[in-house]
């Protein structure tokens, strides 16, 4: 086992197990899974949403309800293989009634999400929706402090890691693609600015 694939091990036996959080009981009643992440621990680009879903919770993977096809789709149109890339979420426990996460939740997962991304050095971290975007912005201290997605999405914005220089891409959440016809054409567009990401 390389040693990527052993550290990301032992970070989701530290997740199946966390007691602490105010989302484990939650997760316990409903016979839910965490939702660590899925696909190559070598990848170059990163998704990030927010928190998973019921469809999420009940498979233990990312992105595989409606939203999961919408971001297929994605992908398929700029040739990239969603084994290729690595999806997660800041926050690895489904929320009730698929609220918002909490501070105190975000706080309790966002290192998690943090070894993640050193562990897996992503080239490009994408994120999915408003709240990923602030949360990544700010975790790299971006300066686009109060910026909205609406003025962000389909950029591309250096930032500082451990590992080095990356480039932070703020995306729609492919949901939005599923109420309006007009956001998934910005959704196909945007996704565009990963295309120089992929060699």
């Amino acid at each position: 086992m390389d040693e990527r694939t052993e550290l990301l091990r032992q970070m989701r036996h530290e997740i199946v197990h966390l007691t602490e959080s105010p989302l484990y009981e939650f997760r316990i009643e409903n016979n839910y899974f965490p939702v660590i992440g899925q696909g190559s621990h070598f990848a170059h680009i990163m998704f990030i949403g927010e928190a998973p879903g019921e469809n999420e919770a009940k498979t233990g993977r990312p992105f595989c309800g409606q939203s999961g096809r919408i971001l297929d789709e994605l992908l398929d149109r700029i040739n990239l293989n969603r084994d290729d890339v690595y999806v997660t979420n800041i926050v690895k426990d489904r929320p009730p009634k698929n609220r918002d996460p909490s501070k105190a939740e975000i706080k309790l997962y966002a290192p998690y999400l943090k070894r993640q991304i050193e562990i897996i050095q992503p080239r490009v971290l994408a994120t999915l929706g408003r709240f990923s975007m602030e949360f990544v912005l700010d975790l790299f201290d971006a300066g686009q402090k109060g910026q909205k997605i609406s003025a962000l999405h389909g950029q591309t914005i250096a930032v500082d890691t451990a590992y080095g220089e990356a480039t932070v891409v703020p995306l729609y959440h492919p949901a939005v693609a599923l109420y309006n016809a007009n956001q998934k054409a910005t959704l196909i567009e945007d996704f565009k600015a990963l295309k120089p990401f992929l060699d």
